[in-house]
């Protein structure tokens, strides 16, 4: 591929690259969230930013953003668009309601992990997971 400028990826090779499956990136350009390129041979081809969309695709994705979401906030950044004050305190709301259940679910795995200190084999980690949800219960409140 030495007839295109910079790092380009098949689609096997990207979906390596970002951990993703080749479903998922054929998934991602039928939507429109990423762009592909055609190689004489006629390989779907992707750049380097096409990589970098993907983890940020990903990272959306582990934030329970849905896809015609994320699609709009890539849309916005690459127009050099700012969210609106009102999807800002949407965005803030929906942050804060995931916030306080995973300090609820963490609550929940506090006895959990208590009861099973007394199994020696699990007693270290038992410990080390305590101390995480705790301090992780501090750092929410």
């Amino acid at each position: 591929m030495e007839w295109f400028d910079g790092v380009f990826y098949r689609i096997g090779e990207l979906a390596k690259a970002a951990n993703v499956s080749k479903r998922t990136i054929d998934y991602y350009t039928s939507l429109g969230l990423l762009q592909a390129q055609r190689s004489e041979s006629n390989y779907r081809i992707y750049d380097e930013e096409a990589l970098v969309l993907l983890k940020q695709i990903e990272e959306y994705k582990k934030m329970h953003l849905p896809l015609h979401e994320i699609k709009r906030k890539l849309q916005l950044k690459e127009n050099n668009q700012s969210l609106e004050k009102n999807e800002v305190e949407k965005q803030m709301e929906t942050v804060t309601i995931q916030i306080k259940q995973l300090k609820n679910d963490l609550s929940d795995l506090l006895p959990i992990i208590h009861q099973y200190k007394k199994d020696p084999m699990s007693k270290e980690l038992n410990e080390e997971g305590a101390a995480l949800i705790q301090s992780l219960l501090r750092i929410t409140s």
